[in-house]
């Protein structure tokens, strides 16, 4: 007994450069999940900037330092997962 395929299955015909196209989306998507763990990151960063003048006053310039370099550094890491996304997006195969 033959199987009947339908006719719309026939014409998807995947090609390497499909493949490639959809290799590149993946990547960019996962890429950006980066940006995610950055917002989580801040939001530590500030959280327990809080919490530690709080704790000690005295110490505000030299902890909101402290907090700014952490804050630029957990910013970074989102910078460079979207860097990485436009890479593989627009990057050349």
């Amino acid at each position: 007994m033959y199987l009947r395929t339908p006719a719309f299955l026939l014409s998807l015909y995947v090609t390497p450069m499909v493949l490639i196209k959809v290799g590149k989306l993946i990547g960019s998507g996962l890429a950006v999940v980066s940006i995610a763990g950055t917002g989580i990151g801040i939001g530590l960063v500030f959280g327990f900037f809080l919490l530690a003048v709080s704790n000690n006053p005295e110490l505000l310039r030299t902890l909101f330092g402290y907090a700014i370099l952490g804050f630029a550094l957990t910013e970074s890491i989102a910078l460079f997962g979207l860097m990485m996304s436009f890479l593989i997006l627009y990057g050349s195969v």
